[in-house]
């Protein structure tokens, strides 16, 4: 049962200028691994989390740098979360994350699915 759905867009160039002014902000928003990405491949990252924090209903017990983008062998993206990210996820019964990721002519656009296996779950708060 799905009991949240987020959608992010991110302007690309200026989330380029974002990082250039605010050199720690990557450190902040982004894991590791995330970090060594083009600036593109971490907008379409950051609108991911954003989406994700959407699909939630909020972004209590909710830290960025716990919520990673990773890609499958396929390519397809997925999220890795970790610490009391992945407790609130498991809290709310959310069981699986859909996610979906594109970026072109200066935008990066997310979009995610919450689902529940318990039909009882009335939605993510």
């Amino acid at each position: 049962m799905i009991v949240g759905i987020g959608v992010d867009l991110v302007d690309i160039p200026r989330f380029e200028r974002s990082l250039e002014r605010t050199p720690r902000l990557a450190e902040r928003l982004f894991s590791p691994a995330e970090r060594r990405l083009p600036p593109r491949s971490l907008a379409a990252r950051y609108a991911a989390k954003e989406a994700l924090i959407k699909a939630l209903g909020g972004s209590d017990g909710v830290h960025w740098t716990e919520i990673e983008v990773t890609p499958e062998p396929s390519g397809r993206p997925w999220f890795t979360l970790t610490g009391s990210t992945a407790a609130v996820v498991a809290d709310r019964g959310i069981t699986t994350l859909h996610l979906s990721l594109s970026h072109d002519a200066g935008l990066a656009t997310a979009y995610v699915v919450a689902e529940s296996a318990d039909p009882g779950t009335g939605g993510a708060r």
